[in-house]
C-alpha cells in the first residue's frame, strides 16, 4: 500500500489538511488500514521535499493546507496507470512463520496451521457479515459505498485463498510425514475445512 501516492490522490481533489486526509484515506477504504497522523505529515513533508506538493496557506483554524502539485498529478496519473509490480512480493508473515516451522525442531506445524486457520475463518466469516449487511449488488451505489465494498472483497478473497493455502500446507506436510520412515501417525494434522465451508 503507498500512502504517497494515496494521499497525492485524495489532493487531487482539493486542498486538504493532515487531518482531513486520513479521514478522507480510511473512510474510502473502510477504515480497514488506518492512517496515524503522524505518519500522514511525516509523508507530506516528503511530498513537499520533492515538489509533488506545496503548501496552500492556512484554514480559519490555523491548519496548514496542502494542493498537489502539476508534478504531483503526473505521479498520480503514472500511478494509477502503472499495474502493481509483484517481481518483489512483500514479507507474508504467515508465510515465513510455516517455513520457519517446518525446519525448527519441535514445532508442531499441524497445529501452527489449524490454529491460523481457525483465525482466518473467523476473519473470512466476519468480512462475509459486512458484505451481507450492505447495499444489495443490484442498488446503485455511491463511490465512497463501491470504494469499500471493492476493499471488503478483496477482503474476502484473500481470506478464501489463504485458507485454501493452509489446505495446501497441510496437505503436503501430511504426504512429507507418509513418505518419512520414521513417521508418527499421531503428528499428522487434522482433515482440512475447505474455505468454503468454513464460510457458511
Amino acid at each position: 500500500m503507498t500512502v504517497k501516492n494515496a494521499l497525492l490522490a485524495l489532493l487531487e481533489q482539493g486542498p486538504m489538511y493532515g487531518y482531513q486526509l486520513r479521514s478522507e484515506f480510511e473512510r474510502r477504504t473502510g477504515a480497514t488500514w488506518p492512517l496515524n497522523v503522524g505518519q500522514v505529515y511525516t509523508t507530506l513533508t516528503r511530498l513537499e521535499r520533492d515538489g509533488l506538493v506545496a503548501e496552500d496557506g492556512a484554514d480559519g483554524e490555523g491548519h496548514v493546507v496542502y494542493r498537489v502539485t502539476e508534478a504531483g498529478r503526473d505521479e498520480v496519473a503514472a500511478w494509477f496507470t502503472t499495474p502493481v509490480a509483484r517481481t518483489q512480493p512483500p514479507r507474508d508473515e504467515l508465510a515465513i512463520k510455516l517455513a520457519l516451522a517446518v525446519t525448527v525442531p519441535g514445532v508442531d506445524v499441524g497445529s501452527v496451521i489449524q490454529q491460523q486457520r481457525s483465525a482466518t475463518v473467523a476473519a473470512l466469516q466476519d468480512y462475509t457479515r459486512l458484505k451481507r449487511s450492505g447495499p444489495a449488488p443490484s442498488v446503485p451505489q455511491e463511490p465512497h459505498d463501491l470504494a469499500w465494498s471493492l476493499v471488503l472483497e478483496s477482503l474476502v478473497f484473500a481470506a478464501e485463498a489463504e485458507v485454501r493455502w493452509l489446505d495446501h500446507c497441510e496437505a503436503r506436510l501430511r504426504r512429507a510425514q507418509l513418505e518419512r520412515p520414521d513417521a508418527s501417525p499421531s503428528t499428522a494434522p487434522a482433515t482440512a475445512t475447505t474455505a468454503e465451508e468454513s464460510a457458511r
